[in-house]
């Protein structure tokens, strides 16, 4: 994969109908996490931990930075926050995959300075199984 431009990273929701673009995000992330289930005990050698394959959860976290520009996934994004609703997104690398999954709105925080816009951030824990597929 070459170099990308980040403005091509898209952030999208499911709003019903398809997929809609959550406008106005300057920067977003995206981290896989595995947690790690240690099995060591009083006959592991060398005394180094040992881990079970397989066994721990796995999650990811989706977080955006931005400004307002659409007011449709604005009220979108809001209105699944304070409904506490596991909504559909994806995320799109371009020139190398998709990921496609529930994810509940886990913080939306306001701010502003009083020289500069109003800019949001989010920040999405996954609500269940991911699809990831190669473009």
């Amino acid at each position: 994969m070459v170099a990308q431009r980040g403005r091509d990273l898209l952030l999208k929701v499911h709003d019903g109908s398809g997929f809609v673009t959550v406008a106005g995000l300057r920067s977003k992330r995206l981290a896989f996490n595995a947690e790690a289930v240690d099995i060591t005990d009083a006959e592991s050698a060398g005394r180094w931990r040992e881990l079970l394959g397989g066994a721990g959860v796995q999650r990811a976290q989706l977080s955006g930075r931005g400004l307002f520009k659409d007011q449709a996934s604005d009220a979108l994004v809001r209105t699944a926050f304070f409904a506490g609703t596991i909504l559909a997104w994806q995320l799109t690398i371009p020139d190398f995959a998709t990921v496609t999954g529930p994810f509940q709105i886990a913080a939306l925080e306001y701010s502003g300075e009083h020289n500069g816009e109003v800019q949001f951030e989010l920040a999405l824990e996954s609500a269940g199984l991911l699809a990831f597929a190669v473009l």
